[in-house]
């Protein structure tokens, strides 16, 4: 089965198609990477594939349960990480992660041992009178992420995990998503680092001006090159003209 599902999915603003009808597969197991320029439509799609963005024409399906017709039962499979995640922030991090699982339906003591647990793993603990709002955006991202694993969610849908975490951090959230993935779980993992993707994932697709010009298993996307040079191929990049710039040379 496939843990996502998105067929025909549409979404405009104006006259400017964000997402162009796309068709987009993700396996369950599977370690998912999304790639794309700026303005490419990766966080619309995934904002309409996880119930956040009504689509104008398409569907999305989690575990073969339409986010759009059957959305208790598709989100209950789901743990989603948001670019610019919006936080309780008058909570301290154990409070929201309290307030979130009991949200979810979760046993008191259950939401108890898993918020110690995901509060320490990610080195939160030290802030554990702090709230929210004083955290860094590094700390936002990792309490964040706390959330979005909670719950014990089938498939997991992050936007840019990694922005703004420290190396060390990163390195215990990158353990922590393959020890998902190794278990059954899903990720889906959008970036603009590519050898984050390279190093994270087996599959990936690539979405320029909101249609997705290349998905499948990385070696098959990279036929044989790094991603970011196979990425370049397929997007393009501006060229600086000989002699451009030259106020900036010293």
């Amino acid at each position: 089965m496939n843990a996502l599902t998105i067929s025909g999915l549409y979404k405009s603003f104006g006259k400017k198609a964000a997402v162009d009808h796309i068709d987009l597969s993700v396996p369950e197991g599977s370690f998912f990477g999304l790639v794309g320029p700026n303005g490419a439509g990766k966080t619309t799609a995934l904002s309409m594939a996880v119930g956040l963005l009504r689509p104008d024409a398409g569907t999305a399906k989690i575990f073969g349960h339409d986010m759009w017709r059957e959305p208790r039962r598709a989100k209950s499979l789901l743990g989603v990480l948001p670019d610019g995640v919006a936080l309780p922030e008058r909570l301290t991090g154990r409070e929201m992660l309290t307030y979130l699982g009991l949200l979810r339906g979760l046993d008191a003591r259950v939401v108890a041992d898993r918020a110690a647990e995901l509060l320490a793993l990610l080195e939160l603990d030290g802030a554990e009178r702090t709230l929210v709002i004083e955290y860094s955006t590094g700390m936002r991202k990792k309490i964040a992420l706390a959330a979005a694993l909670l719950h014990a969610p089938k498939l997991v849908v992050l936007d840019e995990p990694l922005e703004a975490v420290d190396p060390i951090s990163a390195a215990t959230v990158k353990t922590i998503l393959r020890r998902f993935v190794a278990s059954g779980g899903t990720v889906i993992f959008s970036s603009h680092v590519m050898a984050v993707v390279e190093q994270l994932c087996d599959r990936v697709a690539v979405i320029s001006s909101g249609r997705v010009v290349a998905a499948g298993p990385v070696s098959a996307v990279t036929g044989g090159i790094g991603l970011e040079e196979r990425f370049m191929s397929l997007i393009g990049a501006p060229e600086i003209a000989a002699g451009g710039l030259s106020w900036l040379a010293s």
